[in-house]
């Protein structure tokens, strides 16, 4: 069986990869993270002109009828470009919800016991069921107004994301079709999103490590230096392949794997990244504590890793 991208799906890789570059590049990106800027509700609308939201909907219904192995390829970009907002919520919402997949309404996430991203921004909100594994939970979506009146902004170590702590019970309507798969799908393309950032950021430090001399040799040249960049390649291209893979099953237990697979990738990769380049990584003007910091709260969303390693033990029973 080939596993290689086809034409197609390259294709629609580079044309998100230029699209993001040219609406949240780096120059945007760090004048929305002084300006405190939220959900670009522009790009946002521009993000469902381009299918990102509707992709996976049939053509029947104006979307673009893709399956998970292409939605994993764009959010795969959207990872590498730290693209704030709900993103994923949003996509799995389009349909049911009305204006998700053309990117007029945002819809959040409310997994219980978790705090909510993104709620200050949001026009509707997505309910998880309260099952800690995919195969466990539904969703449902609810009226977000009384939420967000009823709840508490929190500090979030991501300065993209805002987080809102929900204490209250939510009053939810009617479950979502294919709701029990909506967590297993949003793991995957949070996986997906890892996987995006831990490749950036192995990118970021081989090239800092071109660049940057010292004793009149670029640091590249160090052996200490060799080997973090090249653990990095190794966990980013460990979890692709566990990323991709999942993609084209869909499997639950694939996706957990997936899932534990890139968030040790991005992490551990940022951490990395940060080493290579020394006191000058700490700074606010680098972009590593980014990606390290979405990458920590990312890990916590949808799929924890003692869930994962939960649905990964059951299989083996």
């Amino acid at each position: 069986m080939d596993f290689q991208l086809s034409d197609d799906q390259r294709a629609l890789r580079a044309g998100v990869r230029e699209l993001l570059a040219g609406r949240f590049g780096r120059d945007r990106m760090r004048a929305a993270l002084d300006d405190g800027t939220g959900v670009d509700r522009m790009l946002w609308r521009e993000l469902g002109e381009a299918g990102f939201f509707a992709l996976r909907l049939p053509e029947a219904e104006g979307g673009v009828g893709l399956g998970l192995p292409e939605a994993v390829l764009l959010f795969e970009e959207a990872g590498r470009s730290l693209l704030p907002g709900p993103l994923i919520a949003t996509h799995l919402a389009a349909g049911p919800v009305k204006g998700a997949a053309q990117g007029e309404t945002v819809v959040a996430v409310l997994d219980p016991g978790q705090p909510v991203a993104h709620l200050g921004e949001a026009d509707a909100l997505l309910v998880l069921g309260p099952g800690n594994g995919p195969r466990e939970s539904g969703a449902v979506p609810a009226d977000v107004t009384p939420v967000r009146d009823a709840a508490t902004p929190v500090r979030s170590m991501d300065p993209f994301t805002p987080l809102w702590r929900v204490a209250d019970p939510v009053e939810a309507g009617e479950p979502l079709p294919r709701g029990g798969r909506l967590r297993d799908e949003g793991a995957l393309l949070a996986a997906a999103e890892q996987l995006g950032s831990a490749a950036r950021t192995t990118e970021m430090a081989v090239q800092h490590a071109g660049e940057r001399e010292q004793f009149g040799s670029p640091i590249g040249s160090f052996q200490a230096v060799k080997h973090l960049c090249a653990g990095m390649l190794v966990r980013a291209e460990l979890a692709r392949c566990a990323v991709y893979a999942a993609a084209v099953t869909a499997d639950p237990v694939e996706i957990a794997g997936a899932k534990l697979l890139a968030d040790d990738a991005a992490v551990r990769n940022a951490r990395d990244c940060l080493q290579v380049h020394g006191g000058m990584g700490f700074t606010w003007e680098a972009d590593v504590h980014l990606h390290l910091k979405r990458a920590w709260l990312r890990s916590g969303q949808w799929l924890t890793a003692a869930a994962a390693e939960e649905v990964l033990a059951g299989d083996l029973c």
